[in-house]
């Protein structure tokens, strides 16, 4: 989910690398969480969320009872939700959905409301805060995708509609069309986590079969071609990857700041508050303070003005809505 979206969230000692080697001398970890302003709808696990301009979108997802089709909007200078359009009519609420933005709008698509599975798709107008319905995904119907925008173009990519998938479609608002893509290589998968750095897409774990996927890709989309990364659990010879025992999960919430990604809480397998820290530039990952809210799965992650936030989400049968802010740099402050 981008950003699950669309859709669309891994910390207990610092690692200071070098080159492709770390040591792990130190017992500490940075960054602090800071508790914003509750979300101001029911609490839920596995909605969406997308981001226009300096706004975050917050909206479908499971309250424990319901699948959901609302929607608010957060405004992180003003710490402050606001109701906005929910789903058109004729839209079922739906949980494990994926969303993005491209060009000033919104998009949602897919998703299931634990009998069926989706693969209508919608474009919300801030302006007229309206949702329209838009030409419907060509895959499978399907839940637990991934969604991401880059380039000027929307993607739906994995999931499960029966079986795993891998397969990448890409969206193009101007026409509103769609096309297929690269696959996703390796392994097939549902709930992983997407995320775009720069001018590359990346999607990482997921699971398969209840099995973990501990799988990093960046797509390239001028090219329409993937690369696999390393991998996120200790496989090679070297020290860098000693301390990766926790990357790796499902239903984590993710967000990017200063060109840098998040990956956060989620389940592995147990529900995990967790931090790790990506820099694509070394293809390292590195353990920050872990989340200081409750340890939850299904939450959602965005960012604004390079600011991380991470909201609602679940802690087994416990639904939950608080919100979250992660400074990476700032000293741990139990107090905040």
């Amino acid at each position: 989910m981008l950003m699950r979206y669309s859709t669309g969230f891994c910390l207990l000692m610092s690692l200071t690398w070098m080159a492709c080697s770390k040591s792990s001398d130190s017992t500490t970890t940075v960054g602090n969480w800071v508790h914003k302003v509750d979300f101001k709808g029911a609490a839920r696990s596995e909605a969406v969320s997308f981001t226009i301009n300096d706004t975050a979108f917050v909206g479908t997802g499971y309250d424990g009872t319901n699948r959901l089709k609302d929607f608010y909007s957060y405004d992180a200078e003003r710490n402050t939700w606001t109701q906005r359009a929910s789903l058109p009519d004729a839209a079922p609420g739906r949980n494990s959905a994926v969303a993005f933005a491209v060009g000033g709008k919104g998009y949602m698509g897919t998703g299931t409301d634990g009998v069926n599975k989706f693969n209508d798709f919608y474009e919300y107008d801030p302006a007229s805060n309206a949702w329209t319905a838009k030409a419907p995904f060509p895959g499978t119907p399907r839940y637990g995708a991934v969604g991401f925008a880059v380039d000027g173009n929307g993607y739906i990519a994995t999931g499960y509609d029966g079986t795993w998938l891998n397969d990448n479609y890409q969206y193009n608002p101007a026409s509103n069309s769609w096309s297929g893509k690269a696959d996703v290589p390796n392994s097939k998968r549902q709930d992983a986590s997407a995320f775009v750095i720069g001018d590359s897409a990346y999607i990482v774990t997921g699971t398969s079969n209840l099995t973990t996927i501990n799988e990093l890709s960046r797509y390239d989309p001028k090219h329409d071609s993937w690369i696999l990364k390393r991998a996120i659990t200790n496989v090679s010879d070297d020290d860098y990857d000693n301390d990766y025992t926790s990357i790796a999960g499902s239903n984590c919430s993710v967000f990017v700041m200063n060109n840098k990604a998040y990956l956060a809480t989620g389940a592995k397998p147990s529900i995990s508050n967790v931090v790790w820290e990506y820099d694509p530039v070394t293809d390292l990952w590195d353990l920050k303070q872990p989340f200081e809210g409750t340890a939850r799965t299904g939450a959602v992650g965005f960012a604004i003005k390079n600011r991380g936030f991470v909201t609602t989400g679940s802690s087994g049968s416990v639904q939950l809505s608080d919100t979250w802010e992660f400074n990476p740099t700032q000293d741990y402050n139990k107090n905040d």
